[in-house]
């Protein structure tokens, strides 16, 4: 199956579904990541070699297809919503996209929040368009250290529903690639710790009764 990873900054991908990328192109599945601003301004103690650092992080994982746009980093609320969307259309069509993972919609993070909103449009293309690859299934990823900052009480906060078994071999791998970004790694307890990230894994795991687990929420399934 085609998956297409659509995130917000470099980083994201690796935080929310790295282990999860690395398994599925392990199984023989295609995966492809999009990125929606590659800026590090108003990104503190984040690297100004981004897409070098991306670049490292996709060779760890095994991802060998990327999609980069130039979307104002915590600004993609002041783009018109159309160019979002039709700029994830582009990419879904290109590549053949049959699943899609991206952001919460209640995340913090306002260029998450505008990364899904886009996303939820786009997915629709093979409604639209002849020739599209139909949609089999759509899931939202938590990302530490935004996700869970869903302080909105009247909004409906991530729901883990979905849980993909990745082992500690998977979870190595995630640090790893998570590690080629400078910067973005923290010290205890900092969420994007190396601890708080394996032990999210393992309450996730925990959940579903398996070794080390990435969730999501399974929005649009299809067989």
């Amino acid at each position: 199956m085609n998956y297409l990873i659509v995130v917000a900054h470099p980083d994201d991908e690796v935080l929310g579904a790295g282990a999860t990328i690395h398994k599925l192109i392990k199984e023989g599945n295609n995966v492809a990541v999009v990125t929606m601003a590659n800026h590090a301004a108003a990104r503190a103690n984040i690297s100004e070699t981004l897409t070098e650092d991306q670049e490292k992080a996709m060779r760890i994982l095994g991802v060998n297809k990327t999609y980069a746009a130039d979307f104002p980093n915590i600004k993609m609320n002041t783009v018109p919503h159309l160019d979002l969307v039709q700029f994830i259309e582009k990419c879904i069509d290109d590549f053949g996209a049959e699943a899609i993972i991206t952001h919460h919609p209640s995340d913090t993070n306002i260029d998450h929040v505008m990364t899904t909103e886009a996303v939820q449009a786009a997915c629709r293309l093979f409604q639209r368009r002849d020739g599209v690859p139909e949609l089999r299934k759509l899931m939202f990823m938590e990302v530490p250290s935004s996700t869970e900052w869903s302080v909105d009480s009247s909004s409906n906060r991530f729901t883990a529903n979905y849980f993909v078994e990745v082992g500690k071999e998977g979870m190595e791998t995630k640090i790893q690639a998570l590690s080629a970004y400078k910067g973005v790694m923290r010290s205890y307890p900092h969420p994007r710790s190396s601890e708080a990230l394996i032990g999210l894994a393992a309450y996730r795991g925990s959940q579903a009764g398996c070794n080390y687990a990435e969730a999501f929420e399974c929005v649009f399934g299809r067989d």
